[in-house]
């Protein structure tokens, strides 16, 4: 008689550099699965199958404290050896080239060209829940209807997406877009690279499905 394979939980680490809801995204991970540990250790965050880098308030702080906590090194290092690395809300800003916030310049990741502005909206900041229009394919939005609602709390987004993909042989990134006042970057799937403007961790059952299919990559 054959022993029954016990599949093993990946291991996530909710990326601790001072800014962002890690307690709900350790509970969110843990609820599809995960083996989720938050921590600021360099080698952990290394090592882990998935790392998850959140981010709540002002891009410039995050990203000091991120630099200040050797994120931008260990994002980099997981990148380039293929680790998946995932970015919430701000968590996802600053993977673009730079921010902009009251007149102030930050340089970002540069992971991706663009720059995080204002939205321009009658109403901001853009709080509540709202649809996505996703990438054809998407890996991070399967199994979700079109009119499936996030959980959206920002005032800034890249309304522009400006990559271009000349080389046949590398796969372009799936971007995906929500509307609010006007058209602006939802998420990005781009190899081990995923994120969200939204918070997948405060959208209920379907941030529980995005989640899983993120760890499902791992």
């Amino acid at each position: 008689m054959s022993t029954p394979v016990t599949k093993t939980a990946k291991k996530v680490v909710v990326f601790d550099y001072g800014f962002g809801n890690v307690r709900s995204a350790e509970r969110a991970l843990a609820h599809v699965g995960a083996d989720v540990e938050i921590t600021g250790d360099f080698d952990k965050a290394m090592n882990a199958d998935g790392l998850l880098v959140p981010g709540v308030g002002a891009f410039e702080a995050c990203m000091k404290g991120l630099r200040a906590a050797r994120g931008d090194w260990i994002i980099g290092r997981r990148l380039s050896g293929g680790r998946p690395v995932m970015g919430i809300c701000v968590g996802m800003q600053i993977l673009f080239e730079r921010g902009i916030e009251h007149g102030v310049e930050t340089e970002g990741l540069d992971e991706w060209p663009g720059t995080v502005e204002p939205l321009k909206a009658p109403v901001v900041p853009h709080m509540g829940w709202n649809t996505v229009t996703p990438a054809e394919d998407s890996q991070l939005f399967a199994g979700l209807d079109a009119d499936t609602r996030y959980y959206f709390v920002h005032s800034y987004a890249v309304r522009e997406w400006n990559l271009e993909v000349t080389n046949a042989n590398i796969r372009a990134p799936k971007v995906t877009w929500a509307t609010h006042g006007e058209p602006f970057v939802a998420a990005v799937e781009n190899g081990p690279l995923w994120a969200t403007q939204f918070h997948p961790e405060k959208s209920g059952d379907a941030g529980a499905t995005l989640l899983t299919n993120w760890i499902e990559t791992l």
